[in-house]
């Protein structure tokens, strides 16, 4: 079944947490009103679909013309290693324009991947982590 893309298609949150377990992404899947507020509050997802079934997501925070923070990227278990991931990002950055940078925070088990990408790592920032 061929995969489209598409930025209009908002998924519902258990298609985010079936999603988010199959692609082993720790985030607050037991907890489904907070999936739903970081999709709605969230102004850029791009998502991958294989019929009905959501396969891809690539949710960020963006102002569209200096910085976007892409949050999430997950692919589906079953749909990994076919590029959906790498188109995911370059819509996200086609949608952010040229002027945009992209940032991510990434994984440690997913550190490799990104390289691959064409994303350079970065060791000048900071966090303030989340307590819950």
């Amino acid at each position: 079944m061929p995969i489209t893309y598409t930025l209009d298609a908002q998924p519902t949150p258990a298609q985010v947490i079936d999603l988010y377990r199959s692609a082993g992404l720790v985030r607050p899947i037991e907890n489904p009103a907070r999936i739903a507020q970081m999709y709605q509050h969230a102004n850029l997802v791009i998502s991958a679909w294989a019929g009905d079934q959501l396969v891809g997501v690539a949710r960020s925070l963006s102002d569209f013309c200096y910085c976007c923070y892409l949050s999430d990227l997950a692919v589906h278990q079953d749909y990994q290693r076919q590029g959906i991931g790498k188109r995911l990002v370059a819509l996200t950055k086609e949608a952010v324009g040229d002027e945009s940078m992209l940032l991510l925070l990434a994984a440690p088990a997913a550190m490799p991947y990104y390289p691959a990408l064409g994303m350079t790592p970065v060791d000048n920032g900071f966090i303030i982590k989340r307590l819950a």
